[in-house]
């Protein structure tokens, strides 16, 4: 079963769990892809026949290891594309999103390992997210998600959620880069020593090193 319909449904489950814990649900998935609930239903059927993910009725919706394979080859392609666009073209990391959707169904595969080789192979891409190596190994680093961090800790911007534009560039203006040390305050973070706050709906979207 080869599709981009069904590489997408694959990416983005692996993409769901990936900086927390609670497995996705059909209803979660149609919101995240923006299709009506029972065309998600099918489709999860029928990725289910081809041995992709494990599921039943009403509840959520889990890789096999082909699956998760499959997903990890997909979201390798998407995030070095983005890398890609934005260290060669000069692209903003709030555009680079909606582009590597495209592109990353296009590129043969002899391409993208010359782009993994032109850019040094790189561990992650502009927003902090981890690309799979060409054996599809993944780094993590232990991470807490901003909103949970108690005053008064220290870390580096791990990774920003790259779901919506606007709040990218917002996080952008508020100098809350990845790699840049912060530290939790009871008003917002210090950056630098200078106190800095964070914009609305920020704190679930940005992680730091635990």
């Amino acid at each position: 079963m080869r599709s981009p319909a069904a590489d997408d449904y694959l990416k983005t489950v692996y993409a769901h769990t990936e900086w927390q814990d609670e497995a996705i649900t059909p209803s979660v998935l149609a919101g995240k892809l923006g299709i009506a609930p029972s065309s998600v239903t099918e489709m999860v059927k029928k990725l289910a026949t081809a041995g992709f993910v494990s599921h039943v009725p009403y509840g959520a919706v889990t890789l096999t290891e082909a699956g998760r394979e499959r997903a990890l080859a997909m979201v390798r392609r998407h995030r070095l594309i983005e890398t890609w666009l934005v260290k060669t073209f000069d692209y903003s990391w709030d555009e680079v999103h909606d582009e590597a959707e495209i592109l990353e169904h296009a590129l043969s595969d002899r391409l993208l390992s010359k782009i993994d080789a032109q850019l040094g192979n790189p561990r992650f891409d502009p927003h902090g997210d981890a690309i799979p190596d060409e054996n599809l190994v993944v780094a993590f680093t232990p991470f807490v998600l901003l909103a949970d961090a108690p005053v008064g800790h220290t870390g580096n911007v791990l990774r920003v959620s790259d779901h919506d534009p606007d709040l990218l560039r917002a996080i952008d203006e508020a100098g809350l880069l990845v790699g840049t040390t912060v530290t939790v305050s009871e008003t917002g973070v210090d950056v630098d020593g200078v106190s800095r706050m964070v914009p609305p709906g920020a704190t679930r979207s940005v992680w730091l090193t635990a």
